[in-house]
């Protein structure tokens, strides 16, 4: 059974395409095609591509906006 994290746990930041992608219920192939339409952004780490935790708050306030504009 897992336990929730503790204050004193620290929340991961920064997550790989992967799991980002895995937060959003979204293929690996969607997302990486998100990130090169410029929907979802990235940071880059050397060659590691990285998505903050605000990019994922930041795309799905722009999947809520286009549903209430449809």
């Amino acid at each position: 059974m897992a336990t929730a994290p503790d204050a004193s746990t620290p929340q991961r930041r920064l997550h790989r395409v992967e799991a980002a992608a895995e937060i959003l219920d979204i293929k690996r192939s969607t997302a990486y095609e998100q990130i090169r339409l410029g929907r979802l952004r990235t940071v880059r780490i050397g060659r590691r591509r990285l998505v903050p935790t605000e990019y994922i708050d930041e795309y799905i306030e722009l999947l809520k906006a286009e549903a209430s504009a449809a």
